[in-house]
């Protein structure tokens, strides 16, 4: 049996021109998303089998216009595609080109002709370019530019079984010259090519106009450049400028011969009527918090029973296993540690399904790029760039790949405050926090018998975040002075029926990220919180029962309220105690016990962790009739009065808390790097920490 042979292949092309759900339809879930290396830019790959004897690696690059990157995204582009000998540079790019606008899609692949690279131009959404009455002839056009020419629609599959057969034949480089090299720089281009052993001049001309955007070129490769290029008095922009124009000559030219017939503009009039009421300067706002409300009622609504399930499945499998297993450390680190911790990933599954669901189907249809432009002027009264917003919604889901996604902001001092102000966006990691506790604080009714309170309480705290993201950036606007400008540039979508397989991956592919990826972080700390929990220094913890018969005197208890009472002693008195009761001081000014005291320092590794914590640390002390997380915190009793833990008072006071707290200690590191050192990560900390810490004060103050 031969050896199968594998190709590496890469999706390029313009934002929106469908390489995502092409990337999905090839791939399956065969995928998988790290960083490119050293750089905190998302790497999507992917297998696919394109027959019995060709496995190829799918490489979904981000989004780009043309070769000159303004972002850093834009620049992972540039320099995977012009380093012949980097472990990333595809056997063959897959130009993926939104047919009812190919002028905007040509000019990176007139760049691509130039370098050499074999390329198929895959002509995608042909079903919308029907519809507008548009006639393109593939023929013409792939022999005018002596590659071939696929008609594909990724949506429905149409078109990529001709594309992977196309895929596994010996694609070659095209044989046309689109841009050559002035006669005056010439010489120059030559020079670099010969001492580079550069296959094109184009690729030389390119080292001459990228030099610091080429990551693998050493310093000593760019002094050289940079000496030749000064002694022949060559200027970037002159010649960028030339170049781009003579492409779109010949784009032009190009068009005009293969377009048989050009699309009607009647036919986005619909597309127009329909933002005349989303892009309204007041429906639009209306309609988009309408969206946002139904969001969150839906989380509620719709998750409570398989939570409800989760919870009290993990709560009669920890009440089976303690007494199906002998009494010992391990046995009690399973049934007290591992499956609470367990428990605590799993049961926020649906709700964080529902998330991802609508935001995913949100992008699908094309209304989140609608959203982008209707807030465009509200961020730039705070100080903010219109670009700021996808960062922001993004927010909503993570900070860490929203922060990173500030990379898009060309501004300096916009990027900057988008960056300071994202984490306020409260994020899927504050979501189990949130529900949790408005489901124990806030009665489960409905206003007019449909809008349900605790959906409401939920969008009132994510809206807390945004407008607190907004304050903070006026304020930063203020602070910081640049004479900087920007404007947001970008183009509008076509409106389309969401793509369910697509909505089906983004699901998968983050509920997957969050159980694996944050699971772990979770599972672990409730193994170590266990252990902390479950032993303490000196002979206190042996000597628990003493103390509690002492402590009890003559009154009588029943078996299990000794056992619940000696459980709490141990706890009290383990390490874990210790460290809570160290803290107790600064927090009971919050309405906060050393228990809670535990849970807040745990979170500060992931936000979530704060329920598995209390889960762990109640399961220590509690009845096998309190063994659900709501059961465990709705039977917590304050001491001091008698009465529950958890009042109004306090449940409002957390909420508060962790709407305004750093997220987690994983986005102080992606703020440090993105910023390239500690001040700004540290007094975003300091700020954060700092209001959360005196609103959550004057809440619980005010209420008690």
């Amino acid at each position: 049996m031969a050896a199968q042979k594998t190709l590496r292949i890469a999706l390029a092309g313009k934002p929106n021109a469908g390489k995502s759900s092409l990337f999905n339809l090839l791939t399956g879930l065969n995928q998988k998303i790290g960083n490119f290396p050293g750089i905190t830019v998302d790497k999507r790959t992917g297998n696919c089998q394109l027959d019995a004897d060709v496995m190829a690696q799918i490489m979904d690059l981000p989004g780009i216009y043309s070769l000159y990157p303004r972002t850093l995204d834009e620049k992972i582009v540039t320099d995977i595609l012009s380093d012949k000998s980097g472990i990333n540079y595809p056997d063959c790019v897959v130009l993926v080109a939104d047919a009812t606008n190919l002028k905007n899609c040509m000019l990176l692949l007139t760049q691509l002709i130039d370098l050499q690279i074999p390329t198929v131009l895959a002509l995608n959404m042909m079903d919308l370019a029907a519809r507008s009455g548009q006639s393109i002839d593939v023929q013409t056009l792939s022999a005018a530019l002596d590659l071939p020419v696929v008609m594909i629609n990724a949506r429905t599959g149409q078109g990529v079984p001709e594309l992977k057969n196309l895929l596994t034949t010996s694609i070659k480089p095209s044989s046309k010259t689109i841009y050559k090299v002035g006669e005056e720089i010439e010489p120059l281009v030559k020079d670099i090519q010969q001492k580079f052993n550069l296959g094109t001049r184009y690729q030389a001309y390119q080292f001459l106009q990228q030099t610091d955007n080429l990551s693998f070129l050493t310093s000593a490769d760019k002094t050289y450049i940079t000496t030749q290029a000064k002694a022949a008095n060559f200027f970037q922009h002159k010649y960028q400028g030339a170049e781009t124009v003579m492409r779109y000559s010949f784009i032009q030219d190009l068009l005009n011969k293969v377009t048989l017939k050009s699309s009607d503009p009647e036919w986005k009039k619909f597309s127009y009527r329909i933002d005349k009421v989303l892009t309204h300067k007041v429906w639009g706002y209306l309609i988009f918090f309408s969206v946002l409300f139904l969001i969150f009622q839906s989380i509620f609504a719709w998750a409570q029973i398989p939570m409800d399930f989760i919870d009290s499945t993990f709560a009669r499998l920890s009440n089976v296993l303690d007494n199906y297993f002998p009494d010992g450390p391990f046995f009690d680190l399973i049934t007290q540690g591992i499956i609470p911790g367990i428990g605590g990933i799993v049961i926020f599954i649906p709700q964080i399904a529902i998330l991802f669901a609508c935001i995913a189907i949100l992008e699908e249809s094309g209304y989140m790029a609608r959203v982008v432009f209707l807030m465009d002027k509200i961020m730039r009264k705070f100080g903010l760039n219109g670009k700021s917003v996808v960062p922001l919604i993004s927010g909503m889901a993570c900070a860490i790949p929203a922060i990173m996604a500030t990379r898009t902001i060309e501004n300096w001092k916009d990027r900057l405050i988008t960056i300071f102000v994202t984490p306020f966006m409260s994020c899927s990691a504050r979501l189990p926090v949130f529900t949790i506790l408005v489901a124990l604080i806030i009665p489960d009714v409905k206003l007019f018998g449909f809008f349900n309170y605790q959906g409401l309480v939920l969008m009132g705290l994510y809206l807390l975040g945004f407008f607190a993201a907004l304050i903070s950036a006026f304020v930063l606007k203020l602070i910081i002075k640049t004479k900087e400008r920007s404007y947001l540039i970008m183009e509008m979508p076509t409106y389309r029926k969401p793509k369910w397989s697509n909505v089906a991956y983004t699901i998968i592919e983050k509920t997957k990220s969050f159980v694996f990826e944050a699971g772990k972080v979770i599972l672990a700390i409730s193994v170590v919180l266990w252990v902390l929990a479950s032993y303490g220094p000196g002979d206190a913890m042996s000597k628990a029962e003493e103390e509690v018969k002492f402590e009890a005197g003559q009154t009588e208890l029943s078996a299990e309220e000794f056992e619940a009472r000696v459980a709490s002693y141990k706890l009290e008195h383990s390490y874990a105690g210790i460290v809570g009761k160290a803290l107790e001081p600064a927090i009971e000014p919050l309405g906060y016990d050393w228990k809670i005291g535990i849970a807040l320092v745990t979170s500060f590794a992931a936000r979530e962790v704060f329920v598995s914590t209390i889960a762990t640390i109640y399961s220590l002390g509690g009845t096998e009739d309190e063994q659900t997380i709501k059961g465990r915190l709705r039977s917590e009793i304050n001491p001091k009065t008698g009465g529950p833990r958890y009042t109004p008072a306090v449940g409002l006071s957390l909420l508060v808390f962790y709407t305004f707290a750093m997220q987690c200690m994983s986005t102080l590191a992606v703020v440090k790097r993105e910023t390239k050192g500690w001040k700004w990560p540290l007094i975003q900390l300091a700020y954060m920490t700092a209001l959360a810490y005196v609103s959550a004060f004057v809440i619980y103050q005010t209420l008690s």
